[in-house]
């Protein structure tokens, strides 16, 4: 069994305070897994880093965002945290999830019918073949959703499930195709026409949130159909979190901000965390649980300990996403772009690095637009060379800004962020479950994002909603 985190002494002047459950990063499946754990009616206490809280909004959320009505996770999700209506609809749904940019075309994509026309009108494919191919397309798509609300999804050890409760939610309409649902690739998709097979690996690409490797069969499925659904746009661009802040907050959660370096410690066998690395505060903050809900390799290089805790050893992560954060006017910006577009390069050339490029666009009522560019990247890579490269693919895309888009700089946070992508281990990820549970005596959890990675923020959102589920069933 792991070592789980070191005892400290406390002695009249410190002060101990004490949740149900601790969670250290404000990454999504944390803010989602804090809503859960309150609905539990846990106290819970989030804890996020001062860079990160400092970021702009339109950094950390999501690049794209599923339906929120009953076609999608997120809306299923949303409603499993009973969010409010008139919170809710600060999101809202769209026929039109994403433009995919090649070199010679720009397509719309959404709803079948309207990328039926894209793809016929762009000559990618013929119309017949392209209806046959966008409805099996929706109905895998469908049927990996229904399948990913009604799973488990995460295991708080390895002799199986805890906590598990199976959602009552309806999974919302059928598809538009009317053969019955079934999981799989359907043998339409390989024997797309070439251009079109570019698109669709550019934007299954684009919606994971993998390094390396490539998404299993379950989850490319999920990814190639969750378009069809539509998009869901935050009203602002903070919208999703705020939202899940909101809701920690009613529920009687609280948020607390770090900035420099802390110690991770056990009080009487509860882990918690001291957040002054010299004890000069004299508190430590402690859960009956406690959940890491951010790299751990970060957290090695900034806890103020020898030797680094057990719980924090994990792999060094290759890849990771660079975003650069630029301001334009609004009225400079192409009318047809949307808010989210994939930029492929070279349609010869792998799909990996800056090749591929994510563009999302934050319009304000002031008349003025945050763009976010980002790629993934091999943590080894040149940043001026990346971020050069990133700076091309966005100028191909929008030819006249030049000399208009002012650039945008934002703390780093060291350990707060969902930047860094691991990989999973072969043969992990959906449709395998997730060992959330640490290996310690004390109730330590992780909420690796490496085990959903496949599934896109679809994968953060339910590690989040059954890791909180799992979790308060052990404390009950």
């Amino acid at each position: 069994m792991m070592r789980g985190l070191p005892p400290i002494e406390t002695g009249s002047n410190t002060r101990v305070r004490r949740w149900d459950a601790v969670i250290l990063g404000s990454a999504l499946p944390g803010l989602v897994a804090a809503a859960r754990l309150g609905l539990h009616t846990a106290r819970v206490l989030v804890i996020d880093e001062g860079a990160a809280a400092r970021r702009p909004a339109c950094l950390r959320e999501p690049f794209f965002l599923g339906g929120a009505g009953k076609q999608g996770v997120l809306g299923a999700c949303l409603r499993s945290l009973r969010v409010p209506l008139i919170d809710q609809r600060r999101i809202e749904d769209g026929p039109l999830a994403f433009q995919v940019a090649l070199p010679n075309a720009r397509l719309d994509i959404g709803t079948v019918p309207l990328s039926v026309d894209e793809w016929v009108a762009w000559g990618l494919a013929k119309p017949d073949e392209s209806r046959r191919l966008a409805a099996a397309l929706e109905s895998m798509g469908v049927a990996e959703r229904v399948a990913l609300i009604d799973a488990p999804l995460v295991k708080a050890g390895r002799r199986g499930p805890l906590g598990s409760r199976r959602p009552t939610i309806d999974p919302g309409p059928e598809p538009l195709s009317t053969e019955p649902l079934t999981r799989g690739l359907p043998p339409e998709l390989a024997a797309a026409p070439p251009q079109l097979a570019t698109v669709l690996a550019a934007w299954t690409r684009a919606l994971s949130n993998l390094g390396g490797t490539e998404p299993s069969d379950a989850a490319r499925a999920r990814l190639l159909g969750a378009p069809f659904g539509g998009s869901a746009d935050g009203r602002d661009a903070d919208g999703l979190r705020l939202m899940l802040r909101r809701r920690i907050e009613s529920l009687y959660g609280e948020f607390r901000t770090l900035d420099g370096p802390f110690r991770l410690v056990s009080v009487n066998g509860q882990p918690g965390l001291a957040p002054d690395a010299r004890g000069e505060s004299g508190e430590v903050w402690v859960g009956r649980a406690f959940v890491i809900n951010a790299p751990r390799t970060a957290l090695a290089g900034v806890v103020d300990q020898d030797p680094v805790p057990a719980p924090l050893s994990a792999p060094t992560a290759r890849w990771r996403r660079t975003a650069l954060h630029w301001q334009i006017r609004t009225d400079l910006l192409p009318g047809a772009m949307a808010r989210r577009v994939i930029i492929v390069g070279d349609e010869q050339q792998p799909l990996v690095s800056t090749n591929l490029v994510t563009l999302r666009s934050f319009p304000h009522r002031d008349g003025s637009t945050d763009l976010v560019a980002a790629a993934v990247v091999e943590t080894g890579a040149s940043p001026a060379a990346v971020e050069s490269a990133i700076e091309a693919r966005v100028a191909e895309i929008l030819p006249f800004t030049e000399g208009h888009l002012e650039r945008m700089r934002a703390p780093e946070p060291a350990w707060d962020e969902e930047d860094t992508l691991p990989d999973p281990p072969p043969g992990t990820g959906w449709p395998g479950e997730v060992v959330i549970r640490l290996p310690t005596k004390q109730l330590l959890y992780t909420l690796e994002r490496s085990g959903v990675a496949s599934l896109g923020t679809e994968g953060d959102l339910l590690l989040g909603w059954r890791g909180g589920d799992t979790i308060a069933a052990n404390l009950a």
